[in-house]
């Protein structure tokens, strides 16, 4: 039960999917029928609502994050459990039949829980590529895969270890995103196309 209590509250607080919520409360519509479908930052943006993506991509970031601290205070040495129980939760919420987003944000959010430094790493990758390539998944992709990498590096075994698990998981996550990178018609943000 120590191991399947912080993946549970793991998944549960990553399944919150704010991105829908936001949108339906501020009457943006359902966010699952504008562009690409999909719950997160990115898409909210679609519909127009700076705010509403900042808000979503916050909210997002902070869930992963909370559960990563509150499973280490109630079950120590389970926070990466709760790490992959967020990622699971966010991109496959059970109240949406398992059709969530693709993890970008969350996966900060965690990487921040587990070890900030490594967070940090996660951020400033994101963050760089998007300002400089301005396409959402390959910066989102990226920072996914340096996580595990900053975190051997910087001594963080264990963190490594689920953020590898998680990096494969955004990249799963990525797969039309990737299809569409290789065939040279993946959108820059701002670029008015659906992802």
């Amino acid at each position: 039960m120590t191991w399947i209590l912080p993946l549970v509250l793991g998944y549960l607080l990553g399944s919150v999917p704010f991105g829908l919520i936001l949108t339906r409360v501020t009457g943006a519509g359902d966010l699952r029928s504008i562009g690409s479908g999909n719950i997160g930052a990115t898409n909210v943006l679609r519909t127009g609502r700076k705010g509403l993506a900042a808000a979503t991509l916050l909210l997002d970031l902070l869930k992963g994050l909370a559960a990563v601290l509150i499973a280490a205070q109630i079950w120590p040495e389970t926070a990466p459990l709760a790490a992959l129980g967020a990622l699971l939760g966010h991109c496959f919420p059970v109240w949406l039949r398992f059709k969530g987003g693709k993890g970008v944000a969350t996966a900060a959010g965690v990487a921040f829980g587990l070890a900030w430094p490594v967070g940090l790493a996660y951020a400033l990758t994101w963050i760089g590529l998007l300002a400089t390539v301005r396409i959402s998944s390959v910066s989102g992709m990226t920072a996914a895969i340096v996580a595990p990498l900053a975190a051997f590096v910087l001594g963080y075994p264990q963190a490594g270890l689920v953020l590898t698990v998680i990096a494969a998981l955004v990249l799963f996550q990525h797969r039309e995103n990737i299809a569409r990178l290789r065939a040279g018609t993946e959108p820059r943000i701002g670029g008015g196309k659906k992802k």
